[in-house]
């Protein structure tokens, strides 16, 4: 069974923090509705979604991927990278233990789930403005004890590794090339996206489909040729928030058909 884990968006969601883009108003209404269609295109994508409620006084708690990362063994809480959100993994952390061990980096260090990307047992993970030095050494650590390799990768002009590249199965990349240099991957087959669409390395992947973000034709076109079925998503209003498809859950397997019971 693959779960997806979601949260409402914040009320709040205008406030959030930038780093790339400039604070733009947004549509809460409109952000809500597509949300709404995410989570209904995850659900025909045969994913078990769970939705969280708004959390408005935390305006980015929307975005739940960077809280967390969900491996096979263990969901390691992250101390986030920036201040403004530092409490968002505490308030996943009753959720995910639902559904596995959960483990927290420590303090002193900063990490991201945005800029964690899994090809099979190694995790391809970004330096940026969100994961440091001390946060990838962290990981490293709390990953290698359950068999997995990190690997630190340089990003740039982009807020998260997965904001220049994401997985679309364990051999194959979709990537900007011009925020991150696909040399760094140990993969069959990397796909860039087209030069005037370089906010569409943000994909989701949920089985032979590929969730990409509406308004990228052509990147759309090349992952198609690759052999993948493309459904473009709206979150436009989310973007503006400087989110996007893989930012909005929190993907995993869970081997047991029957889910868990939920916590009061």
């Amino acid at each position: 069974m693959r779960v997806a884990v979601t949260r409402e968006p914040s009320a709040s969601l205008a406030g959030g923090e930038r780093t790339f883009r400039p604070p733009e108003p947004i549509d809460i209404e409109a952000a809500r509705t597509q949300h709404a269609e995410y989570r209904r295109a995850l659900a025909e994508c045969g994913a078990r979604v769970v939705t969280l409620p708004a959390l408005d006084e935390l305006p980015d708690a929307v975005f739940v991927e960077d809280a967390a990362i969900v491996l096979d063994e263990i969901a390691l809480l992250l101390p986030m990278g920036i201040e403004s959100r530092r409490e968002e993994p505490e308030e996943v952390a009753g959720e995910l233990a639902r559904w596995r061990e959960v483990g927290r980096l420590p303090a002193g260090c900063r990490a991201e789930g945005g800029d964690v990307v899994r090809l099979g047992r190694t995790l391809y993970v970004g330096r940026t403005r969100r994961t440091d030095a001390p946060g990838i050494r962290a990981l490293c650590g709390a990953a290698a004890t359950r068999g997995y390799r990190v690997i630190p990768v340089d990003v740039a002009g982009c807020l998260h590794l997965k904001s220049a590249c994401t997985a679309l199965d364990e051999e194959t990349i979709l990537a900007n090339p011009e925020w991150v240099d696909v040399a760094a991957f140990e993969i069959e087959r990397a796909i860039e996206v087209a030069a005037d669409e370089p906010g569409a390395a943000n994909a989701l992947a949920m089985g032979s489909t590929v969730l990409l973000q509406a308004g990228f034709p052509r990147t759309a076109e090349r992952v198609a040729r690759a052999g993948f079925a493309v459904r473009p998503i709206d979150v436009g209003e989310l973007a503006k928030a400087e989110g996007s498809l893989t930012c909005l859950s929190l993907v995993f397997d869970f081997d047991d058909p029957e889910p868990p019971p939920t916590v009061a």
